[in-house]
């Protein structure tokens, strides 16, 4: 059987059992097995990552192991290919795991800053449910009998409305900030935040985050949303002639 490693390095089981030979003091505790892959390369199964563990990484000593050195395929061919296989397996093993772990410890760290956001955020629709319903009585013809009141009780529902928004956002710019170091995990956002045990936190306001900077969206969201509202009671009271308190 003949091992095709791509970049038109092919080895055979004599020569992979050479390769693995040389490869078995660097190899991590965590791999479990190597099997050809369908088409090109080999494919590693391992053990489930954490993401609490020390991210994955070739062994330094690895580097300056003499049967993995570099030599010119014109001075030794067959160990030139042998080298250069076992060199590609190992950088593989550990860009593989890499990846892996790196998932696993996007969803660990979520779940470090995650804590009660589904509650912050529950509580966040709650009052957005209420500012808007507050909004609506006042075009009723019940609200003209109390108006003050009516508004009063509008201008109370945006500030609660406000402080829900300020509390989901601080648990937002933590989960913003692990999105942000994690941008190049396989894993996306929503699944990640799934995997963390959140499937809902797909519908969450998250901003964005960059170089520690961390742009607000709820919040603006938020304050624009009260400005429409304020705007328009603004307008009808001036053309009605009705109070705003």
């Amino acid at each position: 059987m003949k091992f095709d490693l791509g970049d038109t390095v092919t080895v055979t089981d004599d020569e992979m059992g050479v390769i693995l030979a040389r490869l078995r003091p660097y190899l991590p505790t965590y791999l479990l097995a190597m099997e050809p892959a369908p088409y090109v390369g080999l494919r590693y199964s391992f053990s489930p990552f954490t993401g609490r563990e020390e991210g994955p990484a070739r062994p330094e000593a690895s580097y300056d192991d003499p049967a993995l050195a570099y030599v010119r395929d014109d001075v030794d061919p067959v160990e030139h290919r042998l080298r250069r296989a076992a060199r590609s397996i190992l950088d593989d093993v550990y860009r593989q795991a890499r990846e892996l772990w790196k998932d696993a410890a996007y969803v660990a760290n979520l779940r470090d800053v995650i804590k009660d956001a589904p509650a912050r955020w529950q509580a966040y629709e709650r009052e957005l449910k209420a500012v808007d319903s507050a909004d609506a009585y006042l075009r009723t013809p019940e609200a003209g009998r109390e108006w003050p009141a009516a508004v009063c009780r509008l201008v109370d529902a945006h500030k609660r409305l406000t402080a829900a928004a300020d509390a989901f956002e601080e648990r937002a710019r933590e989960i913003a900030r692990v999105h942000e170091k994690f941008l190049y995990a396989d894993l996306g956002r929503a699944a990640a935040l799934e995997a963390a045990g959140h499937p809902t936190g797909r519908d969450w306001v998250i901003g964005s985050s960059y170089e520690g900077h961390y742009d607000a969206t709820l919040t603006t969201w938020v304050r624009r949303h009260i400005q429409h509202q304020e705007d328009h009671l603004t307008q009808v009271s001036r053309l009605s002639g009705m109070p705003t308190t």
